[in-house]
């Protein structure tokens, strides 16, 4: 996987030079990034990786299967995920209020959260109705895409 600075770095390069997909190999593996057709956000899309990289990810898979937060995801949960590489915020501002924390009531439409990317602030929607029932990421910390930020338990 290439590292954060990498990533933003590639997408300031699609960016400045209005590109709309970059698909390169890297030293971590295969790197493929999609910008919407607005440039309003960049998606960074999956690669397969080499069975010698992929071979460590499966094999840690059962000891994630076996914590207790696993056993939380069996009673109906699901997750809001991010949909781009960025950093994680819970408010507007360092002073302002969370948009959403543990116990709230959240509907298709709520903003649960910021990801910063490239200096755009991006609201992230909950796009579904439920209550949030963990924050995963902390505050200011990078977010890859597809990577869980909340549990939500639906209605």
């Amino acid at each position: 996987m290439v590292d954060l600075k990498t990533l933003k770095q590639l997408i300031k390069l699609m960016v400045d030079n209005d590109l709309t997909e970059l698909d390169i190999q890297a030293e971590g593996g295969p790197v493929k990034l999609r910008r919407n057709s607005q440039g309003s956000g960049v998606q960074f899309v999956p690669t397969a990786q080499p069975a010698t990289q992929a071979a460590a990810p499966l094999a840690s898979a059962p000891a994630q299967a076996a914590s207790p937060d696993a056993d939380n995801a069996d009673d109906g949960a699901e997750t809001i995920d991010s949909p781009m590489v960025g950093t994680f915020y819970t408010a507007s501002s360092p002073d302002a209020k969370a948009f959403a924390n543990v116990g709230d009531h959240v509907d298709v439409d709520t903003v649960v959260c910021i990801v910063e990317a490239m200096k755009v602030f991006n609201e992230i929607k909950a796009e579904t109705t439920g209550t949030i029932q963990k924050i995963l990421v902390e505050n200011g910390e990078a977010v890859e895409f597809g990577q869980p930020l909340y549990t939500i338990k639906p209605d």
